[in-house]
């Protein structure tokens, strides 16, 4: 009879005829806390510990047959005897090493169960109770993923993997997505824009939502150079049959990028009002008095049919000289507003003068089912100008869609188009003290009560009001090391204590904490490459490759050159 050398000879290492590998039983927990797991040994491959990670996904069996979806959110090291730390076996002595490990020492997972399975069906449903003692925990299978995120189909968008299983697709629900407000969150370098760009592909294929982007960094439209100057197909580019059009405020650097560009975008200081210039008083630093100002010098020059903002850039303007004769606002006031609309002169989009063509054609667009990114070129470089600008379209659009809406309602005319906007640097629309005033505040409260919806992108998600916090549906959050950010995009969230470990132990890229309403239960993806098999998934063909292919294969076969 042989000797076994090692535990590998006592146990087979092969998985269940149902491909789970079986990781260990439940000993202990609570539904609140999470539940302990310990781990079995030598079972198999997958219960080495050093092969578990947090985010991984488990399966609990009940002793009723239910089966508990869970997520691990902790690994520990344990043991039976508190004396062997002390007097731990020689290292070198492997079969030594194993057989301690059998008996005294065992690796230990906190795992929080979040879906349940009845037995005999397929619908997951929220978790509600606990598995007994001693129930078995396994891998998770491609299966049991399939099984909750659904297949993939024209309204369920591949995101990307679970940690640990290459090739499963985890899937968002597109129509939940888009129903309320969404955040993708994560410090600066880890990938933000990419999946951004990806949810909006998905979004516009199914066309689940039409899309206004305000494209600050020039990421979405044409192209897109990272910071290694690697280039990506944008928006544009991949949806070439009119499904995308770019506008620019800056036509000048859209043509040295070689952008392909629908529309120049043009706004008139006589269509400024001072609710526009209101969310700028933080960026510009104007006071509580001069913004007051700003409201009475704009009633006054109106009533005269005056352009306020020309008059108040015009330094020998006679109707400002009139307006601080009169006492009405100090003379230190107006001058001080006019030095920091010195800004404006440098924004070539504005113009003396102009209609409202601009909002009609963007709003039209948009009824049309058209996705519209506006490219900023170098404004992008400038806050204020960001702000102004989305603060003055998204308020008219938004203004349109609650009409349309009401006349949809009176049975006046159909429903606009769900729309979602996309802004960056969310923070500065939607911080605490002006959340409630601003239109982006009134949009993420509102639960897409007209058809509109936010998908904000920021770096500092603790800058954004907590009630708007709370009001967003779903959260797709890269890594965060703040400790107030980390805070912020579990503002609301149960089971968020767990949850903060997994977050923590994120990449730095292209991995993702997905937790709320397009998914049924939070999932830690390793997202897909922009690559492409992307550009195939939605449908763009390179026909420039296309022919050289067939340039190829024809030379091939008739032996030319």
């Amino acid at each position: 009879m042989t000797t076994p050398s090692t535990l590998d000879d006592f146990f087979p290492r092969t998985p269940s005829a149902t491909g789970h590998i079986r990781l260990g039983i439940v000993v202990g927990g609570s539904l609140s806390q999470g539940l302990d797991v310990k781990l079995d040994v030598g079972a198999t491959p997958g219960n080495i510990i050093e092969t578990m990670a947090v985010g991984r996904y488990v399966v609990i069996e009940g002793a009723t047959g239910r089966k508990f979806f869970s997520i691990v959110t902790d690994i520990a090291l344990d043991n039976t005897n508190p004396d062997l730390p002390k007097t731990p076996p020689d290292p070198d002595d492997s079969f030594a090493s194993e057989i301690y490990g059998s008996v005294l020492s065992f690796g230990r997972l906190q795992v929080s169960p979040m879906l349940l399975v009845e037995k005999d069906e397929n619908k997951p449903k929220p978790v509600k109770t606990v598995p007994a003692h001693f129930s078995k925990v396994f891998n998770a299978t491609p299966e049991d993923v399939d099984t909750i995120f659904g297949a993939e189909d024209e309204l369920h968008w591949h995101i990307g993997e679970p940690l640990d299983m290459q090739g499963v697709k985890v899937n968002l629900d597109l129509q939940k997505f888009v129903e309320r407000s969404s955040g993708v969150f994560g410090k600066s370098g880890t990938g933000k824009s990419f999946i951004t760009r990806t949810i909006l592909l998905g979004i516009i294929r199914a066309r689940a939502a039409v899309n206004l982007i305000f494209d600050m960094h020039n990421d979405y439209g044409w192209e897109v150079i990272d910071e290694h100057k690697k280039r990506f197909r944008g928006l544009r580019q991949l949806f070439s049959d009119g499904r995308v059009q770019v506008i620019t405020l800056d036509p000048d650097t859209s043509r040295h990028r070689g952008s392909k560009v629908d529309h120049v975008l043009q706004i008139g200081l006589n269509q400024i009002e001072p609710e526009d210039v209101d969310m700028l008083s933080g960026i510009l630093g104007l006071s509580e008095v001069q913004v007051g100002a700003l409201y009475y010098i704009s009633r006054k020059l109106k009533q005269r049919n005056k352009n306020w903002i020309a008059e108040l850039l015009d330094e020998n303007s006679t109707e400002i000289n009139e307006i601080e004769d009169s006492e009405m606002v100090q003379k230190g006031t107006l001058r001080a507003i006019q030095r920091k609309f010195e800004l404006f002169r440098r924004f070539g989009f504005l113009t003396p003068s102009a209609s409202d063509e601009a909002v009609d054609y963007v709003f039209n667009a948009l009824n049309r089912g058209t996705n519209i990114v506006l490219e900023f070129g170098v404004y992008g470089n400038t806050l204020a100008a960001y702000v102004l600008v989305a603060n003055f379209l998204t308020r008219r659009i938004h203004r349109k869609y609650v009409e349309q809406k009401n006349k949809a309602a009176g049975k006046g005319g159909d429903e606009p188009l769900p729309l979602v906007i996309t802004i960056e640097e969310a923070h500065k629309f939607l911080d605490p003290e002006i959340a409630q005033h601003t239109i982006f505040g009134n949009i993420a409260r509102e639960l897409r009560k007209y058809n509109v919806t936010l998908l904000i992108v920021d770096q500092r998600p603790s800058g954004i009001d907590e009630e708007v916090m709370s009001q967003i549906g779903t959260r797709v959050t890269c890594l965060l090391d703040n400790e107030a950010d980390i805070k912020a995009v579990f503002s609301g969230v149960s089971g968020a204590g767990q949850l903060r470990e997994v977050l923590a132990r994120l990449d730095t890229q292209q991995q993702a904490l997905i937790l709320g309403h397009a998914v049924p239960m939070p999932v830690v993806v390793k997202t897909r490459d922009y690559d492409e098999a992307l550009y195939a998934a939605v449908g763009f063909a390179d026909e420039a490759a296309a022919r050289e292919k067939r340039k190829k294969d024809k030379a091939a076969l008739y032996g030319e050159g």
